[in-house]
């Protein structure tokens, strides 16, 4: 039987732990959650998307992504509205006061590069091994 601590799984749950622990106090500052954090970053790359698209992206269920976007949008942060085309979908877009949210942790990722103490070929390397890997769980 492996030790817990040779259960890759066990690594990645704690790591993902510690990873939105670094993250917390800029996170805090900006008074958004991780995922809020993630939807923003993902809007801010994508002009606007559906709340099913956005639980797709984040691998998150359609309950769980709707309350997060509506706090969101009560802050100002996205907008969402009905489709015009098909009012069983609601799309959301990013909205100034979220590009400005946005803007200013866009280097809360360097927090883990300098916590993570990896080269730059180590964290390209990670970051291919991990991405395959989810790649193939889903």
């Amino acid at each position: 039987m492996r030790k817990l601590e040779d259960h890759f799984c066990f690594l990645m749950y704690v790591t993902s732990r510690a990873i939105q622990r670094a993250y917390q106090p800029e996170l805090a500052e900006q008074a958004i959650t991780y995922p809020q954090y993630l939807v923003l970053v993902l809007l801010s790359e994508q002009s606007h998307l559906t709340v099913k698209a956005i639980g797709h992206w984040l691998d998150l269920s359609t309950g769980t992504v709707t309350p997060l976007l509506k706090r969101m949008d009560e802050e100002g942060l996205v907008n969402r509205q009905r489709s015009q085309t098909d009012e069983r979908q609601v799309e959301v877009s990013i909205t100034a006061a979220g590009l400005a949210k946005r803007a200013a942790i866009s280097d809360l990722p360097e927090t883990l590069v300098t916590q993570g103490k990896l080269t730059p070929e180590e964290w390209t390397t990670l970051t291919k091994l991990i991405n395959k890997l989810m790649v193939n769980l889903k």
